[in-house]
C-alpha cells in the first residue's frame, strides 16, 4: 500500500515519532527522519535499515524556517516528492503562566504550531505538483481539556486542531487530505513500569503505546481512506469521553 511511498515524519528521533517512521517502513514507504536531535535520530535510523526498510536522517530544527525548506528541497532529491508528511515534531512547558518568560512561550509555539503551517505549506506545494498527498498533524487531547500551567502547549494542540481543518479546505482542490491526531496518554519510556491505577482509569483498560497511534496514520493516509478529510481523530483509550464525580 506504501510501497516507494515518500513519507516525512517530524521529531521521529524518539517516542511516537519513532514508532511512526519504523512502521511506514515496515509498510514499503521510503522514509525521511526529520529531528533536531542527531543521535536519537541515527538509532530510529538504524532500527529501520537493520529491518531491511529504507530511510534517511536529516536533522531539521522545525523552529527554523530555512531548516524547513532544505528539508523539503533534501527529501524531493533524495527520494521524490514529498507524498505523506506527519506533523509530529513538538515539545511543552509546564510553568505557571505568571512565570512563564515570552522566549519560552515563543519557542512552544513555534516548535509545535509554527512548524506544522511551514512544514504543511513546503510540502504541500510538492504534492500540488505531484496530483495530491496526505498530512497527519499530531494536536492532543490538551487541545480541549487542561491541568495547571499548560497554556502554551495547551495553545499549540488547540491552534493545531484548527489549522487541520482550515488547510484540509485549502487543499481540498489539490487532491491533498489533511487530518489531526489528538493522543491521550502514549507512554513512550517505561510501560512496565506504570501502575494497574493508571490503567484503569481508561475504558480501555490500558494505557497507550506509540503503535496506538501509528496505526491511525497508516489508515488516514491510506489513499482508500481519503473520505476521511478535516478529522481530529481522538486516541485516549475514552478518557476525554469519561465523567468523573468524587463520591
Amino acid at each position: 500500500m506504501f510501497k516507494n511511498k515518500v513519507v516525512v515524519v517530524t521529531g521521529a528521533g524518539q517516542g511516537i515519532g519513532r514508532q511512526i517512521a519504523i512502521d511506514f517502513a515496515g509498510a514499503g514507504a521510503k522514509v525521511v527522519i526529520a529531528d533536531h536531535k542527531e543521535k536519537e535520530a541515527k538509532e530510529t535510523l538504524t532500527n529501520i535499515q537493520s529491518g531491511g526498510g529504507q530511510a534517511v536522517f536529516i536533522q531539521t530544527d522545525v523552529r527554523e524556517p530555512e531548516d524547513i525548506s532544505s528539508l523539503m528541497k533534501q527529501t524531493k532529491r533524495d527520494f521524490g516528492p514529498v507524498d505523506i508528511l506527519i506533523n509530529n515534531a513538538g515539545k511543552g512547558i509546564w510553568k505557571s503562566p505568571f512565570d512563564l518568560e515570552l522566549e519560552e512561550w515563543e519557542d512552544v509555539i513555534h516548535t509545535n504550531l509554527r512548524s506544522v503551517f511551514l512544514c504543511s505549506r513546503e510540502a504541500g506545494k510538492q504534492m500540488k505538483e505531484n496530483g495530491g498527498g496526505s498530512i497527519v498533524n499530531i494536536a492532543s487531547t490538551r487541545a480541549s481539556m487542561s491541568e495547571p500551567h499548560s497554556e502554551a502547549y495547551a495553545a499549540t494542540k488547540g491552534g493545531i486542531a484548527a489549522l487541520t481543518h482550515a488547510m484540509a479546505a485549502s487543499f481540498s482542490e489539490h487532491g491533498i487530505t489533511v487530518n489531526a491526531i489528538s493522543p491521550g496518554w502514549i507512554e513512550t519510556k517505561d510501560y512496565d513500569g506504570l501502575r494497574e491505577i493508571d490503567h484503569e482509569q481508561h475504558w480501555s483498560k490500558r494505557v497507550g503505546k506509540p503503535s496506538d497511534i501509528s496505526r491511525a496514520c497508516l489508515y488516514l493516509t491510506a489513499p482508500e481512506n481519503n473520505f476521511v478529510n478535516g478529522e481530529n481523530l481522538v486516541i485516549d483509550g475514552g478518557m476525554t469521553r469519561k465523567m468523573i464525580y468524587h463520591h
